[in-house]
């Protein structure tokens, strides 16, 4: 059964259970699968809606990885003024 969670919901809570409060694509994706069954038993066509909303969800922000931080892509959080 797909969870009652709106893409949105799920990304706010990979982002939250987080150290630092920020999160790579790649890692949104994993803390899906590892904490809801459904999307490890189907296809991975939902993650091209967790990329929309984390494009256009106002809530969320892409972070620059750091200088010594090599690789491809950044890091989201959720912006400061949404973060209650």
């Amino acid at each position: 059964i797909k969870p009652p969670y709106s893409y949105s919901d799920l990304i706010t809570m990979a982002i939250k259970d987080t150290v630092d409060n920020k999160i790579t694509i790649s890692s949104i994706y994993k803390w899906i699968t590892d904490h809801f069954l459904y999307y490890r038993m189907t296809t991975t066509y939902w993650q091209n809606s967790v990329r929309h909303n984390l494009s256009l969800n106002k809530r969320f922000e892409k972070v620059p990885k750091e200088k010594n931080n090599f690789g491809k892509g950044g890091y989201w959080r959720i912006k400061p003024e949404y973060e209650n």
